[in-house]
């Protein structure tokens, strides 16, 4: 049974990083094309505006870009380190309602840990993730530059 079970990672949520658990994110979705995450606006995790705050929109559009680089690693059987270097996002709509955060960077990951299995060397690499409404809006877009690195 592969432990990259969306009970698995909501469980791992709830230890791991409280706060996200707390805010109402939870993984929906992970498959070998894509992560996926929810949220819905609430009081515990709103803003002065009526909508969901930036920060609990920024912790699910992580979770489902660094779910999925969990993942590869430890389908590679390395020991591998992953951290995020670098993040930048933007809003382009209210999020209100229930939230719907995608990643399908596969093809990345897959290519970022083949490089630094091969090499030893460390690699960076940009994910997207997209926050989606009800309606298929695009509400926010985060992009997360992960470094990993074969551990010594």
């Amino acid at each position: 049974m592969s432990r990259f079970t969306v009970k698995n990672l909501n469980k791992f949520l709830l230890f791991k990083l409280p706060s996200a658990y707390l805010s109402g994110v939870r993984v929906s979705t992970i498959s070998d094309d894509e992560a996926q995450a929810t949220v819905k606006h609430q009081w515990i995790n709103q803003n002065p505006f009526k909508s969901l705050y930036w920060a609990t929109q920024g912790m699910a559009s992580e979770l489902v870009t660094g779910i999925l680089v969990m993942r590869y690693i430890h389908e590679s059987g390395e020991k591998i380190s992953m951290l995020v270097t670098h993040q930048t996002g933007s809003f382009t709509k209210k999020a209100t309602g229930k939230i719907t955060f995608i990643c399908d960077d596969i093809a990345e990951i897959k290519k970022a840990i083949n490089h630094t299995i091969k090499t030893k060397e460390g690699v960076n690499f940009t994910m997207k993730a997209r926050g989606l409404d009800a309606h298929n809006d695009i509400v926010s877009e985060f992009t997360y530059t992960w470094s990993i690195k074969i551990k010594s």
